[in-house]
């Protein structure tokens, strides 16, 4: 046995005696490890016995030195903050906090001296700063921050400081100590949590970013009320902190209530300050919690990706997707506590682990080659901490990564991110987005684009409810952008079932989303050998107790418009806006034309395959052609196609029905094309005692049937005489194949 090795067995042994005497949660400093964050003793020593055995620990290592030696021969900057998103100074303070926390590894793992000066001389620098800070010049209006616009920067900034000094904290003299602690460490978690306590208090991501800074501080100073602080908000009394956060912010299935984009930037924060209260309160059994509900959690983000990437509703940016070192974190943790061997899988895409004893976990399994595939599958994500406010559901045609997905959203608000919208859908296939969601109208940390925050188009567009794909009355958002109202509202799921393999089916309904307007809207992905690819049926019902002026539903497909059979007006010499209101006016009024009763259909292709949008035509219908991009004299929205089903004076309850069928392909390098057209020769809509029946019929004379009941409680025994035949069934639908 080595020197070294002696010694840290010799440690190992003190710690186990002294946590046996200790009769508080949380034990004194002095009789404290360190680092003891994420990073500890015993991984540091896995990293150095794993580097060279394990590829993905050596890379990720070696890029974590290659980035980070530069860094040192810059020297140190630690400008005053002036800058808003985006902008110098608030890039330096980013790139600083991003050195010292991977500098501070190094130093454990190396051991060379160069790293821990490094880290000293910033926090130094940081000592002689941050007491002459007061609130930044270009604070934001709500929760401003000192070293960045919004106090949500300065609590990333520590959670990655405070590891920083994890790591050289059993290097430092007592003087330099408190030195540190008392003009950084102390002052940066008082102004995080009393100085802003609606913050700190907040059941939000804000406020998660927040606990996990404050409570780390208290770990590595021994500051056992920063930690109580951080678990159960200021007065300790459980309304707030981070037990109250993972009591309210995620449904029992573990969806966050802001949605994927958001599940992501917040799992950070919950996962990296879990994994420190297990390192240094394992009694907490912080992972067992609520059912294990922050490894429900990282699962179900995962499960909220298409070839990667999140699914993008709510306020979310596209680009986003598993690699962001958000799921490196998540991924890398998961499997550790779970030895899931799914989560291996995962860690192949992302080519990355972290430095901690977790990643040396993943990187020996992947050495080993352990790992399968992640079970991406169809399912229901419950909204709400009791699972009560509405669902997203899921469905997927196989478990391939060009496969079919699609995605309804009738979830609750999800607060400030949240979008009026209702009800709306998305749809991915070969490996691509097909049926988009906008996302968030924003250009992360882009100074020119608005500084680099959300633009004011996010409002005006983006949240409004015609920039998605779900139905409007009168051309007014959902709740009429009641931001209270819609807080207080929320969809309830009909049914949903993935049991069959030829078909798949989610419905969902919501009440006085207009005064007097409820809607119901029911989606199957339908696999049936008259069509090359699994097709989306579409039956969206809006009941209305008195007449209405128009209904609108929107569709924003993603392709090159090949063909219609719509006669079409092109409004090719001026351009008009659809409205002048609640995101109409972002729109281009491209062309127009009537949609008369029969099938209407517009083809799309998108990459090498093309796309049928099929749906009943009737009287008072029109169909607009639309781009995105009126009234944007800052370029600021992106110049995407749409479609608008428009039916006008409506005095009955109306029935949109439409189909979306996939097929051929287009090879440009073999220059054919193949099956172009749809297979798709009508579509029809038939109610016989509360039941709607559509009927499908293909060129080749194949007719399918689907029927849906009124009422889609439990198994009830359904039999429907319609003008073909007889259809007898159980539960809230069935899909029968006949004969024409």
């Amino acid at each position: 046995m080595t020197v070294v090795q002696q010694f840290f067995k010799a440690c190992f042994v003190m710690v186990a005696i002294l946590a046996g005497m200790a009769q508080t949660p949380l034990r004194a400093q002095g009789q404290q490890q360190y680092p003891r964050l994420i990073l500890t003793p015993d991984g540091v020593a896995a990293i150095k016995s794993t580097l060279g055995n394990a590829p993905l620990l050596t890379s990720s290592f070696r890029e974590m030195k290659e980035s980070t030696d530069p860094l040192l021969k810059e020297g140190i900057n630690v400008p005053v903050p002036k800058d808003a998103g985006g902008g110098f100074t608030h890039e330096q303070h980013k790139r600083n906090y991003k050195a010292m926390h991977q500098a501070g590894v190094l130093f454990q793992v190396t051991g060379e001296e160069k790293y821990l000066q490094y880290v000293k001389d910033m926090l130094n620098a940081y000592a002689k700063l941050y007491p002459t800070l007061g609130l930044h010049p270009e604070r934001k209006e709500q929760s401003p921050g000192k070293l960045f616009w919004q106090s949500l920067n300065d609590c990333v900034w520590l959670v990655y400081t405070i590891q920083a000094y994890d790591a050289i904290k059993g290097k430092l003299s007592q003087q330099e100590i408190q030195h540190l602690e008392k003009n950084v460490f102390f002052p940066a978690a008082r102004f995080l949590s009393e100085e802003s306590a609606e913050t700190f208090n907040k059941i939000h991501n804000h406020g998660t970013w927040a606990v996990a800074a404050v409570g780390m501080t208290g770990y590595v100073t021994g500051n056992q009320e920063l930690v109580k602080q951080a678990l159960y908000g200021l007065d300790q009394k459980g309304n707030g902190g981070f037990m109250a956060q993972l009591d309210q912010l995620f449904s029992p299935d573990g969806y966050y209530t802001e949605g994927p984009y958001y599940q992501r930037y917040a799992l950070m924060p919950f996962v990296v300050f879990a994994q420190a209260i297990a390192n240094n309160e394992p009694q907490r059994k912080i992972f067992d919690y609520r059912d294990g509900i922050l490894l429900k959690a990282i699962r179900t983000g995962i499960q909220l990706t298409y070839a990667n990437k999140f699914f993008p509703f709510n306020d979310a940016i596209k680009e986003k997707d598993l690699s962001s070192i958000e799921l490196v974190y998540a991924t890398d943790i998961a499997y550790a506590h779970t030895q899931d061997k799914g989560f291996l899988s995962i860690a192949e895409k992302q080519q990355e682990v972290i430095l901690s004893g977790e990643g040396v976990q993943v990187a020996r399994a992947l050495a080993d080659k352990q790992a399968q595939p992640f079970a991406f599958r169809s399912l229901e994500l419950r909204d709400g901490a009791k699972g009560t406010e509405g669902a997203v559901g899921v469905l997927r045609s196989g478990k391939n990564a060009k496969d079919e997905a699609l995605v309804m959203k009738y979830t609750s608000q999800g607060m400030g991110h949240g979008h009026y919208d209702k009800l709306s859908w998305m749809f991915y296939d070969n490996g691509t987005e097909i049926v988009q969601d906008y996302g968030a109208a924003r250009y992360l940390n882009v100074e020119a684009k608005y500084g680099g925050h959300y633009l004011p188009e996010n409002k005006t567009w983006a949240k409004q409810t015609v920039a998605h794909n779900t139905v409007l009355v009168n051309e007014e958002s959902h709740f009429k952008g009641d931001y209270d109202v819609s807080m207080k509202s929320f969809p309830t799921s009909r049914f949903f079932d993935a049991s069959k393999e030829d078909i798949q089916v989610m419905s969902a309904e919501i009440k006085e989303v207009y005064p007097g307007v409820d809607f119901t809207r029911t989606m199957a992905m339908i696999r049936d050998e008259a069509f090359e690819y699994p097709v989306v049926l579409d039956v969206f019902e809006v009941r209305s107790k008195q007449p209405q002026q128009q209904y609108d539903l929107p569709l924003y497909y993603q392709g090159q418009l090949m063909d219609t059979n719509v006669k079409v007006q092109s409004n090719s010499k001026q351009l008009q806006a659809v409205g002048q209101a609640n995101g109409y006016e972002h729109l281009w009024q491209v062309a127009q034309g009537p949609v008369p009763a029969g099938t209407a259909q517009v083809t799309w292709l998108n990459g090498d395959r093309f796309y049928t949008y099929s749906t009943i035509g009737s009287e008072n219908t029109e169909m607009l052609f639309t781009r995105i991009g009126a009234n944007d004299p800052n370029f600021n929205l992106r110049n995407e196609p749409g479609l608008i089903l428009r039916k006008k004076n409506i005095t009955a309850p109306v029935v949109f029905v439409s189909l979306l069928e996939p097929h051929g392909e287009s090879n440009a390098r073999e220059e054919y094309t193949r099956q172009a057209n749809s297979q798709i020769k009508s579509l029809r809509l038939e109610e016989q005692n509360g039941v709607k029946i559509i009927w499908i019929e293909t060129k080749k004379g194949d007719v399918r049937a689907f029927a849906l009941a009124a009422d889609p409680a439990g198994k009830a025994k359904h039999k429907v005489k319609t003008q073909a035949t007889t259809l007898t069934w159980n539960g809230p639908y069935t899909y029968l194949k006949l004969k024409k």
